[in-house]
This record gives structure tokens, sequence and C-alpha cells, in this order.
């Protein structure tokens, strides 16, 4: 599930970087390496970007900068409400996410009683047991295993806003809904069940789950 409103924190990071050495961070390369592992994404972006950094170098400086901006986060619309409705309904949730756990954790810092119901986290680029991160399942397939007595991919949806999320998602065998940045190129999203604008144009029941009340019914989506 993608909670945190980050992506232009993470543009604003990565573009603060980018700044020292006369560069600039543009759109088309944060559009390919949005979802990517940490150091594979470092690897694209000192690549992308032509900086004298190694990678490892590049990902020591973000972190830098990430203690800066993180804790300026916000949920995105419609997410603590689903979180909500979910968790009261005792639909198990939990968060597949390509951040390193100290990333993670200055995200959601001031949203404590949102994640606290989730039933568990995975960090991809920092858990041991993800040997690939997205676009290979392993995040996906990890965080599915650390259910209870573990639960059939097939049996899973995720919410995801980065086609590269898709793509390990479906490579799962999960059902998968995409909230994109407008900006992303239409193709991108092919492989998604549904494409909604925002969270809160989420209907639950058309998973299988049990609908919002009346009085907290979520605007028509759009496909």
């Amino acid at each position: 599930m993608c909670c945190p409103d980050t992506e232009d924190l993470y543009t604003e990071a990565t573009e603060n970087i980018a700044q020292r050495y006369g560069k600039h961070y543009p759109w088309s390369l944060k559009e390919k390496v949005m979802g990517m592992a940490a150091l594979s994404a470092a690897t694209a972006i000192v690549q992308g970007l032509e900086l004298p950094l190694t990678p490892e170098h590049y990902l020591d400086l973000i972190e830098q900068e990430y203690v800066n901006v993180f804790p300026r986060s916000k949920l995105l619309p419609g997410v603590e409400k689903l979180v909500r409705h979910l968790h009261s309904h005792d639909i198990p949730i939990a968060i597949a996410t390509s951040s390193k756990r100290s990333s993670y954790e200055l995200k959601t810092a001031h949203h404590a009683p949102v994640f606290d119901l989730f039933h568990h986290v995975v960090c991809g680029s920092s858990d041991p047991e993800v040997k690939v991160g997205k676009p290979a399942p392993d995040t996906f397939l990890v965080c599915a295993q650390r259910f209870n007595d573990g639960v059939d991919p097939s049996k899973v949806l995720v919410l995801e806003d980065s086609p590269i999320g898709i793509t390990a998602a479906k490579a799962a065998g999960m059902q998968a809904v995409m909230i994109p940045d407008p900006r992303f190129s239409g193709h991108l999203s092919n492989l998604a069940d549904l494409v909604l604008p925002s969270m809160e144009n989420f209907q639950p029941e058309l998973f299988g789950l049990p609908p919002y009340s009346p009085d907290t019914a979520p605007i028509h989506p759009t496909v």
C-alpha cells in the first residue's frame, strides 16, 4: 500500500544533490527509478545524471537529505480512511516498500496511530529475506508470507503508485491497483487491474472487501 505522500520529497532530496554538481533531476529519470530498491535507484541516478560519485557515496548523501525532508511527509488523501476501515473489519494489511527501514521510519514517524494498524512492514532495501528488489516480486512475496500462516498471493490486493511496483505485484501473482502521479506515461500503468486518480476513489467492494458505510463512501472512480 502506498501511504505517505513522499514522492515530491524524494525529488527534492535528489535535486539538492544534483544541484551540487550543476545537474538537474528530470522527470524522465524520476519516472524510471520510482519504486526501485535503494542501490538500484542510486546506480541509475548516478549514471543518468553523470555524477562524479559511486552509488554507495550517493546513498550516503541522500540519506542525509532524507533526514531533512522526510519529517514533512503527509498521508495521501483517502489513506487513513481506508486503513482504519480495513482494520475495523479485521482485514489483514501490511506495507511492502522498497525503502530502507531508516527511511521508512523517517517518513512515518508523525503518523504512528495509522501505521501501528498494519500487521507488519517489509522494507525491501534492508530486509535480508528480500533478495531482489522491485520490479522482481520478492518484496511482495516476503510480505505475504509474514501474515499469520501466510497468504496465497492470488488473494492479495496491492495498492501502488509506481509502474515498477505494479510490475512487481503482478509478477507475484497479485491483484494491483495503481494510483499514479498524473505525469506518468499512460502505457506504464497497463499492467494494473485498475487505475485511480486518488485513493479517495477506491471502492473496496470491487475487490471483495467490505464496502464503506454510506457516510464515508468514496468518490466514483475514473478508470
